[in-house]
């Protein structure tokens, strides 16, 4: 079929950022199996890769992602990968950062893919939803689990229960995003990308991982698992290298070691 001649997923290398393009806009980025699979091989390449220290996911075609398709589901294709979950993300996302760039609609399993992400930046026009109750379904990939930690716990009840859209003017407001754009999403996920990017990979990595971990830790345990993780960060070449840097009034070049 035409729609399968594209690529399903774009991959470009941008200095240390990795983009990653869902890329089935005549389907409005809609996951199948071979968009899951090629997010799972990107995210693969994002950590397995020294030169990148953060991953930007977007779509093409001016939307992000609505969600199944539901013309491959009803043949009896699912769009997950075992151990990955959801677009062969939601269960499993990378060591690194990845930012969501919303433009048009993250819907459904498109919501959960940015809920699973660590950042998000959306176009002020773009919206939101996990509408899988109006099809007698559950947002299983995520939206359940992950919407009520990052959102007022009845706000994201009622969203769950009523599947109403929201725009994305009031994910901000609750803190759900982290930056509006007027134009793409990407160019601003690409600016917080090189935010990020600038900083020693090592760190930004471990730091990730302290944030992520930590929500399960026990106060009795903190200080010790936080010191397993960050230990290796204070004894590398990288953080020599900052310091050195400071001190020489120059930027760092870090070796990711």
């Amino acid at each position: 079929m035409a729609e399968e001649t594209a690529p399903p997923v774009l991959t470009e290398a941008r200095g240390p950022v990795l983009i990653i393009t869902l890329n089935r806009p005549e389907a409005k980025n809609a996951a199948n199996f071979a968009l899951a699979q090629g997010v799972a091989d990107a995210i693969d390449r994002l950590d397995a890769e020294d030169q990148f220290t953060v991953g930007v996911i977007t779509g093409a075609g001016g939307t992000f992602c609505s969600g199944m398709d539901l013309k491959g589901f009803l043949r009896g294709e699912r769009p997950s990968i075992p151990g990955r979950g959801f677009a062969g993300l939601t269960e499993a996302p990378p060591k690194k950062p990845l930012i969501a760039a919303v433009d048009g609609f993250a819907l459904a399993g498109g919501m959960e893919l940015a809920l699973a992400c660590d950042l998000i930046v959306a176009n002020r026009n773009a919206k939101f939803g996990i509408p899988e109750v109006k099809r007698g379904l559950a947002a299983a990939a995520g939206g359940l689990i992950r919407l009520p930690r990052q959102l007022p716990y009845r706000v994201a009840l009622e969203y769950a229960l009523t599947g109403d859209f929201f725009p994305a003017t009031r994910a901000y407001e609750l803190g759900l995003i982290n930056r509006l754009t007027d134009g793409p999403a990407i160019e601003g996920a690409l600016e917080l990308a090189a935010a990020i990017g600038a900083n020693g990979p090592l760190a930004v990595r471990a730091s990730k991982q302290v944030v992520v971990e930590s929500r399960n830790w026990t106060d009795e345990e903190m200080w010790t698992r936080q010191g397993a993780i960050v230990a290796g960060v204070f004894t590398s070449e990288d953080a020599r290298e900052g310091a050195a840097a400071f001190a020489e009034k120059r930027a760092p070049v870090w070796k990711g070691k």
